[in-house]
């Protein structure tokens, strides 16, 4: 499904550059929940922008469903980005005052899908991402940092994307309802089969996936299977 190749990232400011990615090369397969793991700095974020086609290599290049997005314009990587990737962010990014519902409908809306398609498909989003159906009129400054990550996990199911691009998802949650919010990363990895990919500096959140890849000044350092992986939490 995503096949990155020899990809360079130089960022060049006058003077001065600075290359934040070196040669990076990894595929990843159909179903596969992937960790990308490294230290601040290490480029995974750079990383993350080019897989989430928020930007682009320098050299390289990125196939995502046999495409190389690597060489397309502004234009075609924001509709790959619309139908193609879920993003779920640390800081959440949903409207405050806006219901939940409604805010799982959004990229819907955007997609020009109708009025009936659009709340359907929110609420079997909500309800894949273990949301209780008693939240979904709520707004998402009345839940709690679990229930609106789990919110923000829904809105990022509600295209059918190829790839869920989950960046510190568990940032912002202690340590109980992180593991909550990572049981359904791995249940929807599970049972519903979805790719999930999960970027971290944490190695207990890392292992949650069934691969790590470990980036480190620019370059992957490892990439391997983990050995044992927890099961997910369905509460």
């Amino acid at each position: 499904m995503i096949e990155v190749s020899n990809i360079t990232k130089t960022y060049d400011s006058g003077e001065n550059s600075f290359q934040a990615l070196k040669g990076v090369t990894f595929t990843i397969e159909d179903g596969e929940f992937i960790a990308i793991m490294g230290p601040s700095g290490s480029g995974k974020s750079t990383l993350m922008h080019i897989l989430g086609c928020l930007d682009t290599p320098t050299s390289g290049t990125y196939f995502l469903d046999g495409k190389d997005v690597s060489t397309m314009t502004d234009n075609e990587q924001a509709d790959i980005r619309r139908d193609n990737i879920g993003f779920v962010f640390q800081s959440f990014n949903l409207l405050p005052r806006t219901t939940v519902l409604r805010n799982v409908m959004l990229p819907l809306i955007y997609a020009n899908e109708e009025p009936e398609k659009r709340e359907t498909e929110a609420r079997k989003a909500l309800l894949a991402a273990g949301l209780d159906e008693k939240y979904f009129a709520h707004k998402s400054n009345q839940l709690s940092g679990g229930q609106i990550q789990r919110v923000a996990i829904a809105r990022a199911l509600v295209n059918n994307p190829t790839m869920i691009l989950a960046d510190e998802p568990t940032g912002n949650l202690d340590s109980r309802t992180g593991e909550i919010v990572l049981g359904t990363f791995q249940r929807l990895n599970e049972t519903l089969g979805r790719t999930v990919v999960l970027i971290t500096h944490e190695p207990e959140v890392a292992e949650h996936a069934d691969r790590i890849i470990v980036i480190r000044d620019g370059v992957v350092v490892s990439d391997a299977k983990t050995h044992t992986k927890r099961k997910a939490d369905h509460k």
